[in-house]
């Protein structure tokens, strides 16, 4: 079975609630209209079609548009070798999802992520409390209204419960830059930033003129 084929079988067995997605490098995506019927589709795929491992669970926040949240389950069958995404939308308001924890076990970890991380809650988790954050933490650090530095907390005694003072963040990209040197994470102050933009770059043009590679010694051979 290839994995096209699994999301054909996965239409035929539930009709308009699955629409395929563009197959990419031979993998298939399906995305399930009803977010309450995961848990029934993971039972066919996993029962029917033999995608005995779930590799991952993930979330994405499409902050600004409704449903707010995506989420995506990964599977593998390891007996025929294919990968197949189930894709499904739910809103900010609702932000509750079946759990597939009862199909595969591991899910007790990728969904505690995802409640941790996004406040996304699994209905029916034996054992839904965070897994990274600290319990009674009031945040969720990976939804895109999140400040970089972080919120203060008012939690007592517990470390890092300000908002660090990054001047910028660390790792913080321009988009749309000029060139991928100025695009390129770091941290940034307003202040200097277009100096030493073009400090970076009049070095790697000096070093691009000295050795015919801006990224170091060369010149760079060429395969014959």
């Amino acid at each position: 079975m290839t994995s096209p084929e699994a999301a054909q079988k996965l239409k035929a067995k539930f009709g308009d609630l699955i629409s395929e997605l563009p197959e990419f490098r031979g993998e298939s995506s399906v995305a399930l209209a009803d977010a309450e019927k995961i848990a029934e589709v993971c039972v066919y795929a996993k029962r029917d079609l033999d995608f005995n491992y779930l590799v991952d669970i993930t979330s994405l926040d499409n902050y600004g548009d409704d449903p707010r949240w995506t989420v995506i389950y990964h599977l593998r069958g390891l007996n025929h070798g294919c990968e197949l995404r189930i894709k499904t939308n739910v809103s900010e308001e609702k932000s509750v999802l079946p759990s597939v924890i009862s199909v595969w076990a591991t899910a007790n970890w990728h969904e505690r992520e995802i409640y941790d991380m996004m406040g996304i809650h699994f209905a029916g988790h034996p054992d839904l409390r965070r897994i990274l954050m600290w319990d009674g933490y009031p945040y969720f650090p990976l939804r895109k209204d999140f400040p970089l530095a972080g919120k203060e907390s008012e939690l007592p005694g517990i470390a890092f419960s300000r908002p660090s003072p990054m001047a910028g963040g660390p790792f913080v990209t321009v988009a749309g830059g000029n060139s991928a040197q100025a695009r390129e994470p770091r941290i940034r102050i307003p202040e200097t930033d277009s100096l030493e933009t073009m400090g970076r770059l009049e070095r790697r043009k000096e070093i691009q003129e000295a050795h015919g590679h801006p990224k170091g010694p060369g010149p760079i051979e060429k395969n014959s």
